[in-house]
């Protein structure tokens, strides 16, 4: 029985791999920092009131890694940051930032990032292709980059930045049934978002809307 679990998780794993090579790329998703063009993925998924919150914002270019880790059950790796941000304290996030003017790409921002971030050794990440792009209610234009990671990594965190790091299995993050829609009062009204509470941790706002798309554009077509 053991083997017979042990192969299933392998098949999982085979086949998001395999989706994800064949529906992603690392083409450049339109609109990164055209005001003409509003991103049509964000904080507005769940609260169209905050795509008109956003679009007075400045443009913020920025890049996250979506770590898939390749193990025989694959996980998602993600972190939590310090408390002591003046954005975000204390929340669960992708590596990831702003793109610098020297970044070559969304690609190249996020692999640096998650190296300043977390200390993961880009050559242990293997891209595989973008999702689409993220507006937040801030103005930054994220760019997630999936990509599968070897598991036998070794992490250095910058205690500046990140308080902690962990895995879920990617299995319970594409499944629709645990994409919650939550609320709460955010300066004076009511925004809706969503959640995705797993254990102790609770995964919100921009990250587990980016952990929804890549559902949808992995799996939508079997929803």
């Amino acid at each position: 029985m053991a083997g017979t679990a042990s192969n299933a998780r392998s098949l999982l794993g085979q086949d998001f791999f395999a989706r994800a090579r064949e529906r992603l790329t690392l083409e450049l998703p339109p609109g990164l920092a055209d005001p003409n063009i509003t991103p049509t993925h964000g904080d507005h998924d769940a609260d169209p009131v905050m795509q008109a919150i956003a679009a007075v914002r400045p443009i913020r270019p920025a890049a996250v890694l979506v770590p898939i880790v390749d193990r025989p059950e694959p996980t998602v790796l993600l972190t939590q940051r310090t408390t002591e941000l003046s954005s975000h304290a204390g929340q669960i996030a992708f590596p990831g930032g702003k793109i610098d003017p020297g970044d070559a790409s969304p690609l190249a921002a996020a692999l640096r990032e998650a190296s300043e971030e977390i200390g993961l050794d880009r050559r242990l990440v293997h891209p595989i292709g973008y999702l689409d792009l993220y507006l937040t209610t801030l103005g930054y234009r994220i760019v997630p980059t999936v990509a599968r990671v070897d598991p036998d990594f070794e992490l250095a965190l910058n205690a500046a930045e990140v308080h902690d790091t962990f895995e879920v299995p990617l299995a319970f993050l594409m499944q629709p049934i645990n994409h919650q829609r939550h609320s709460r009062e955010w300066n004076g009204m009511i925004r809706h978002f969503y959640a995705i509470p797993f254990a102790d941790r609770y995964i919100w706002g921009v990250t587990a809307g980016i952990l929804r798309n890549l559902h949808d554009r992995i799996y939508r077509d079997d929803s």
